[in-house]
């Protein structure tokens, strides 16, 4: 067997203990990494259905539409299924828009074919081009790990060949890549990379890209023994993922970066500079003294919440308008939750409170049983619990501390514009139990992610 086929058999077996009955996409390009992944692959596994997925950027008009037919041809002889789809052309012509176009085609294509499994043809070559590449704008040890082998549903089996090999693999059997001509054009920097840098870097030292290789998994073990680490500390200092201010603060200026890049990373799909997690560190000591809180934006979708109790990372959600309208005890579904409603005539013997998502409350003063659940709309008024009179719900919410972006969350039981049940916060004076509750209300999360 093939040097390369050895390896793609050596690594599904590593990373794909099942291999039977699956169905494999393969990024395909039809330049010579691709092409010579899809030939190795359709000789290792030739039962399994293979589908070849090509995404047309349309940059190049002409010579874009025969790259794709080429494609199609070549799968067509060792018999692969071929899908293909052509981009509009109006996309910047930039390395950045075609790899999220890309990866949003691969996405798309895993829930067609219904398949976790996405080859990409990265190769030896291309990690030590990325590791350059990041070194260049300034990477951490984390960024210095290179390109992982697998990464949720993308498997990379050609990591450990180098490019030459690939194209002695093209040669000996025959096969007829396309030669993008973009390639070419050094005003990509990774062109420039590989044409200009790779070469002088091999004049220093003939082994280059191997030792380059070796930095890269060196620095994948320094990383993992170092999120090991934080991840211990985090577990001290969060709960529920909110980060007290307090011990943060009482780290070592080191850690608490470190902290907040290991926080930081996982939400977004590229590495977060070093300028960026000092002006994110920066906010937090600037506002760990506010009281209602600061936040500053980390994305289009993410932001970072500060006040003088803990810290957060905070999503952009939208408020949940609906009314749920109720006219009788039971269960009911709202906003991700299940609200339970239902009759209680005592007290339980170790006392209650709404710690646990559960408060007992008195009812026979409110007249029927006519309520809604819903989130706070303007004019909303409760008598706060303990108190004579009538405040505002934002005033009241305002003396709770709670931060502005929790409040449009918080679900309500209200009765027209009065509030007699703040979910997690508390309840109003006109339906306390003194020791003769007549409901019970319980709130709680509907669990994620169960299988039916």
């Amino acid at each position: 067997m093939d040097k390369i086929c050895k390896e793609l058999k050596s690594f599904l077996e590593k990373y794909i203990s099942e291999q039977t009955n699956l169905t494999y996409l393969v990024g395909f390009s039809g330049g010579y990494d691709s092409m010579c992944l899809l030939h190795s692959l359709k000789q290792v596994v030739p039962d399994n259905r293979i589908v070849a997925i090509h995404l047309n950027h349309n940059w190049r008009g002409k010579e874009s539409d025969k790259e794709e037919q080429n494609c199609k041809n070549f799968c067509k002889k060792i018999n692969v299924e071929f899908y293909s789809e052509k981009l509009n052309g109006k996309i910047p012509q930039t390395e950045t828009a075609a790899r999220k176009a890309r990866y949003e085609f691969f996405e798309k294509c895993s829930k067609k074919f219904n398949s976790k499994i996405i080859l990409t043809a990265h190769n030896k070559n291309d990690n030590v081009e990325t590791l350059i590449f990041r070194i260049c704008h300034g990477t951490g040890i984390s960024g210095l790990q290179g390109i992982a082998p697998k990464r949720g549903i993308y498997y990379r089996p050609l990591l450990n060949i180098e490019r030459k090999e690939i194209e002695a693999y093209c040669k000996k059997n025959n096969l007829t890549p396309n030669n993008d001509s973009s390639n070419n054009d050094n005003i990509h920097k990774r062109n420039l990379i590989r044409s200009e840098i790779l070469p002088k870097m091999a004049d220093i030292n003939p082994n280059v890209l191997d030792s380059i290789n070796s930095l890269s998994i060196i620095a994948n073990e320094e990383t993992l023994i170092v999120k090991e680490y934080i991840s211990k500390i985090i577990e001290k200092i969060s709960k529920n993922k909110k980060y007290s201010t307090e011990k943060f603060l009482q780290l070592a200026e080191f850690i608490q970066k470190r902290l907040l890049y290991e926080i930081i990373t996982p939400l977004i799909p590229e590495n977060y500079d070093r300028e960026r997690i000092l002006i994110l560190w920066n906010f937090i000591k600037e506002n760990i003294n506010s009281k209602s809180g600061k936040k500053i934006s980390i994305t289009n979708n993410y932001w970072l919440f500060v006040n003088n109790k803990f810290f957060e990372i905070i999503s952009e959600n939208k408020k949940d308008n609906s009314i749920l309208h109720i006219s009788k005890t039971g269960e009911y579904e709202y906003d991700g939750n299940i609200i339970n409603i239902s009759v209680c005539d005592r007290l339980p013997d170790k006392g209650s409170g709404i710690s646990d998502g559960t408060v007992y409350v008195d009812f026979s003063s409110i007249g029927d049983f006519n309520f809604d659940i819903r989130t706070r709309k303007d004019g909303d008024i409760i008598q706060p619990y303990g108190i004579n009179g009538h405040q505002k719900l934002k005033k009241y919410l305002n003396s709770r501390k709670i931060p502005n972006h929790e409040k449009d969350n918080l679900i309500l039981l209200a009765k027209s514009n009065e509030i007699l049940w703040v979910s997690g916060i508390g309840i109003s004076e006109k339906i306390k139990s003194n020791n003769n509750p007549t409901h019970r209300i319980t709130i709680k999360k509907i669990p994620q992610n169960i299988e039916a």
